[in-house]
């Protein structure tokens, strides 16, 4: 019986919701026979190849892993994708990405890299000069630096644990920016409060240049988990790579 897979007019042409499935079927089919010969060619030797990896852009995090691994597989060629976007891994051809937070597309396989906590934290400077503030709600008073997430526009939420019915405390901007590495230099150089992951700030949490506030209304974490598609085969070159970035990312 045959089937219509296409929608054509004078201007366009779409595909048909059997033709869409028909695609994904081919896809997968291809991708299949492409992992085969991948897999042939590579069982003689070390992996090689090329990986298009999307990571946060946190270069501080996720730069001395990469270029580790760069190191230890030197037949291994990176096309990194830095940013914050959510990139669709599939759609737009990653074998692999890392992202914050839990994920729920059906498609992907995952590895977890690990969590840190977040808290709340400010320059001994900044203290001096505004003092420290003793409950979430007197940050209306305070200058807060924020996170604004660049696909949806969003600011962060700082997720105090607050009394049954009590409102959200105001936040009271002094920057907002997309990158939590910007955050982290004002934050260093005493202009306001800020939330962040540890990892960023854990050198400064040591050495007495920051300081957390607020512990007692603050239990947060962040995890970072390796993605990628689950109907792919994992090749030789995209499995090392996973195990490498899962034990060297130091969250």
């Amino acid at each position: 019986m045959a089937m219509r897979l296409f929608h054509r007019s004078t201007r366009s042409i779409t595909l048909t919701t059997e033709g869409e499935l028909f695609l994904e079927r081919c896809r997968r089919i291809l991708g299949e026979v492409a992992a085969a010969e991948a897999e042939l060619s590579e069982m003689s030797g070390a992996p090689r190849g090329r990986l298009r990896v999307s990571t946060p852009q946190l270069t501080g995090l996720v730069m001395p892993a990469l270029t580790g691994f760069m190191q230890r597989y030197p037949d291994i060629a990176l096309d990194i994708d830095l940013s914050e976007r959510m990139v669709d891994i599939i759609e737009e051809g990653f074998d692999a990405v890392i992202r914050t937070g839990t994920q729920e597309d059906s498609r992907l396989a995952a590895r977890r890299n690990g969590s840190c906590p977040q808290v709340v934290v400010a320059a001994p400077a900044y203290l001096q000069r505004h003092g420290a503030p003793s409950h979430p709600r007197e940050l209306a008073q305070h200058a807060c630096l924020l996170h604004k997430f660049p696909a949806s526009g969003r600011i962060e939420r700082w997720p105090f644990k607050l009394a049954a019915g009590e409102a959200e405390p105001q936040l009271k901007e002094r920057m907002t920016c997309s990158t939590i590495e910007a955050i982290a230099y004002a934050l260093l150089r005493g202009e306001g409060i800020a939330f962040l992951p540890t990892f960023i700030i854990a050198d400064d949490l040591k050495a007495g240049r920051v300081q957390t506030i607020l512990e007692g209304y603050m239990d947060q974490t962040v995890t970072f988990s390796m993605l990628w598609p689950a109907s792919r085969y994992a090749s030789p070159k995209l499995r090392v790579f996973i195990d490498y970035m899962v034990e060297n990312m130091r969250i």
